[in-house]
């Protein structure tokens, strides 16, 4: 019964949150209980890079000279990048930083389906 009340005193505060809110909590609780992300870069209809375990795909943030906080045309993250494409972070394939281009670059980010 506690956790039945526990629960809707949660639902109804969160109801009452704007948009943004939600979805830094949202974000807090997925980066929380980890999550499976895969990204392909995708160039001529095909997969040049993939990166796997991704937790979050960050927006880029400007900072200085008064635009702190304004959003930036990247996003970025840290994965596995997986270099057969195979969908499995083999023991030759390490944790690496990357950047991609809201502009020039084609990509998709899924949950890894394995």
């Amino acid at each position: 019964m506690k956790r039945l009340v526990c629960l809707a005193l949660l639902s109804l505060s969160f109801s009452g949150c704007t948009q943004e809110i939600q979805n830094r909590i949202s974000r807090g609780v997925q980066n929380w209980t980890g999550t499976n992300g895969v990204l392909d870069v995708i160039s001529d209809g095909k997969v040049m890079y993939r990166f796997m375990n991704i937790d979050k795909l960050t927006t880029g943030t400007a900072t200085g000279q008064g635009r702190e906080g304004e959003s930036r045309a990247y996003r970025y993250g840290y994965g596995v990048m997986d270099k057969n494409l195979n969908l499995i972070a083999d023991e030759n394939e390490k944790k690496v930083y990357f950047e991609i281009s809201d502009y020039g670059t084609n990509y998709i980010f899924y949950e890894n389906p394995n």
